[in-house]
Formats: C-alpha cells, sequence, structure tokens
C-alpha cells in the first residue's frame, strides 16, 4: 500500500472499516434481505452503500494524523469479512444455501464495487473491470443457455423431462458454452477482433427486432432464417480475414446487413405466417403503431393504436443524439477541444429538451 500499511495500522483500522462497511449496508437494507442481481432495488442499495461509505473512510483517513497512516488496502479485506457475515446470515433466514449464498454474493459485480468502495484508484480500476467482466459473461451464458435448453433442448427434443433435468443440463450447457468460448480466444489476436465479430453477427438481426413489432407477416421462420444467415456471414468474413483478405469491418458490416436482410425477407414470403387467432389477441394485447397491422386491426376491432409513430421515431432520433452527445462532448472537453465540445453541449442541450417534452406524450 503507497500509504504505508503496517500489521499495527491494519490491526488498528480494521475493526473501524468493518462497522463501517455493516453499519452503512445495513441502514440501506443490503444487508437485511435476499439479493436478486439485477433487480432496482439492489442496485440503488450497492451505489448507495458503496457512496456512503467511500464518503465516510475518506473522511477518516482525511483525519487521521497519527505516524500509521490509514491503509486503503484494509478496506477491501474488511469488505470482504462483512461479505463474509452478512451473506450466510441472510440466506439462512430466506432459507438458501449458506455456501451458495456466500459464492453468488461474492461473484455479483455490484457487491464486488461495493466492497471496494472508498479504496485507492487502483482498487476501484479493477472492481470495475471484473463487474464489467463478469456481467459480460454471465449474460452471454445465461443467454446462450436459455435458447439452447429452454427454447430448443426442452421445446423439441426432450419436453417431458423433470425440473431437475433441465437444471442439470443448463449446468452443462453453461459449462459447455464457457468451453467453447475459451476455446475461440485462441483464434482471436486482440479484443477488437471479438468485439467486431459480435458486432457483425448481431448487425444482420437488428432490423428484423424492430420490424417484427410493425409488420404482422414476420414469424419465427424470419428470426431463424436473419440469425442463421448473420452468424454464416460473420463466421465467412472472419475467417476471410484470418486467411489475409484485407476488409474492412465497416464493408462486411453493411453486406452483412443486406444478405441477411434478403434472406429473412425471403423465407418471410416462403413460409406462412403465425397463426390467425395469435396475430388478433397480440394486437389486441400490444396494439402496435403503425400501417403494417391495418388488416389485422381490422379484424381485431379494438381500433387504432394510441401510440403515433412519427412521435416514437422522434425521441428515438433524440434519445440517440442526448447519449452521444453526452459522450462525444464529455470526450471533447477533456481532450480540450473547445469548439467541438460546445457544439456537443448544444446538441445535448436541444436533445435533452426534445425528450422532456416527447416523452411524456408517449407515455400517457
Amino acid at each position: 500500500d503507497p500509504y504505508g500499511a503496517t500489521k499495527d495500522s491494519v490491526v488498528r483500522i480494521l475493526p473501524i472499516v468493518v462497522v463501517v462497511q455493516a453499519l452503512i449496508g445495513f441502514s440501506v437494507g443490503i444487508y437485511r434481505r435476499r439479493w436478486r442481481y439485477g433487480s432496482f432495488d439492489e442496485v440503488a442499495g450497492l451505489i448507495l452503500a458503496s457512496a456512503l461509505t467511500t464518503f465516510v473512510l475518506l473522511m477518516l483517513r482525511f483525519f487521521d494524523f497519527s505516524n500509521n497512516p490509514f491503509p486503503r488496502s484494509v478496506i477491501a479485506v474488511a469488505g470482504v469479512a462483512v461479505m463474509a457475515w452478512a451473506v450466510p446470515m441472510i440466506a439462512r433466514r430466506v432459507g438458501v444455501d449458506p455456501v451458495r449464498a456466500t459464492w453468488l454474493g461474492v461473484l455479483t459485480p455490484l457487491v464486488g464495487g461495493h466492497l471496494v468502495s472508498g479504496a485507492h484508484n487502483d482498487a476501484l480500476m479493477i472492481a470495475g473491470m471484473l463487474a464489467a467482466y463478469r456481467s459480460t459473461i454471465e449474460t452471454h451464458l445465461n443467454w446462450g443457455t436459455s435458447y439452447l435448453v429452454h427454447d430448443f433442448y426442452r421445446r423439441f427434443l426432450n419436453p417431458g423431462a423433470t425440473e431437475k433435468h433441465y437444471v442439470l443440463m443448463g449446468r452443462l450447457t453453461t459449462a459447455g458454452l464457457m468451453v467453447c468460448a475459451a476455446l475461440l480466444t485462441y483464434a482471436l489476436d486482440t479484443a477488437k477482433e471479438a468485439f467486431d465479430l459480435i458486432l457483425s453477427v448481431g448487425a444482420g438481426t437488428g432490423l428484423i427486432y424492430l420490424l417484427r413489432w410493425f409488420w404482422w407477416r414476420i414469424n419465427a421462420w424470419s428470426e431463424i432464417s436473419a440469425m442463421l444467415s448473420s452468424f454464416l456471414v460473420a463466421i465467412g468474413f472472419f475467417i476471410a480475414r484470418k486467411s489475409g483478405m484485407e476488409i474492412s469491418t465497416t464493408r462486411s458490416l453493411l453486406i452483412t446487413v443486406g444478405i441477411t436482410t434478403i434472406v429473412w425477407i425471403t423465407t418471410t414470403f416462403l413460409t406462412a405466417p403465425a397463426e390467425r387467432a395469435t396475430l388478433v389477441a397480440f394486437y389486441k394485447k400490444v396494439r402496435p403503431a403503425g400501417p403494417g397491422w391495418t388488416s389485422v386491426a381490422a379484424e381485431a376491432g379494438v381500433g387504432p393504436s394510441p401510440d403515433s409513430l412519427p412521435q416514437q421515431f422522434l425521441g428515438w432520433a433524440l434519445g440517440i443524439t442526448f447519449v452521444y452527445s453526452a459522450l462525444f462532448g464529455t470526450g471533447s472537453y477533456l481532450y480540450g477541444h473547445t469548439p467541438q465540445a460546445l457544439m456537443w453541449t448544444a446538441a445535448f442541450v436541444v436533445s435533452g429538451v426534445g425528450l422532456l417534452r416527447v416523452v411524456p406524450r408517449m407515455w400517457k
């Protein structure tokens, strides 16, 4: 620790940090109930606890005038100690295995950020990187396992098995996906290659994921053909680059989108639409806007959609402008590019005012 952590300073400070972590966590409620990953209540509680813990511990360090300074590394140690005490207690209260609950708590990215709140910049940077890494891995593993087990294996290959069997298959599938992902890294030279591959696979399906809400004719085969064609084209470009061909990312993305669009539109017209009763029930429940549901709307007999398609597109454009102007504007200020920063600031303000006017009308 650059602030001179010694055995005496650790022994002196550790109980104080444990008490601060525990009291603040208990006061905001994160040590009194079962954690559900991704719940808004837990996210708000962990963010509040991290902010308060950071403030209190920084104040303690500021007023520490002893010869043995406040060792910042103790903060992470104390956080782990509190976790080891709090998680098993919560688990027993809600009837969950304490050991499994402890592992889940330790591996939760938000909890990791809370454990090192108030620590030095290196610890915060490591916690942020691990949080992003863990959340991305968990998302894709759970997503892929859900597709393979729940949507494919359970529905088509083995529909009559027990829930215990499906849970086992989910665990095996998750492990298999992780192994396959690890093996794929041997074919990648940089992280950008992985990002470009994922972007290329998803680029071809983006259009159909939007249009399926606005056109009744799109069916399940449309989406399946879009996913397969986009994946195959993306893999083809990936292999071509590995073979030495010079293909820009922009060109490969445009070609992927074009080929995928042709494939799924052709598949849509060559296959039967969804059952009419299903389409009518969907329209009655969702009431999508636009001319793509005119025939179904007439059959449903519930009147036109209350939403305005032009207003939705306006809100979409304003939202994109708002987010990207904030990002690019912040970067321009940091690099000292004042004219660009002022331009992005103006776009940020205008789009923000526009969103404040458009969004309330969309959610009436």
